[in-house]
């Protein structure tokens, strides 16, 4: 699933090691997310769009 968590992490310039403690998991899990290896769970995919103040289909391409 293509997602925009690269760039919106970007525009606050926090590194994948800020974005992780935030969210409570690991900088791995954060990398696999971007980099499209792992769709987050439910609950996680929603922890982000409130971070970000977005909504999950702002953040995540559901059309893959």
């Amino acid at each position: 699933m293509q997602n925009r968590l690269r760039e919106l992490r970007a525009q606050r310039n926090w590194s994948q090691g800020d974005l992780a403690q935030r969210l409570e998991v690991s900088r791995q899990t954060v990398n696999a997310i971007e980099t499209s290896k792992y769709d987050p769970s439910l609950p996680l995919a929603f922890r982000i769009a409130r971070l970000f103040e977005c909504s999950i289909e702002e953040i995540f391409d559901c059309a893959d």
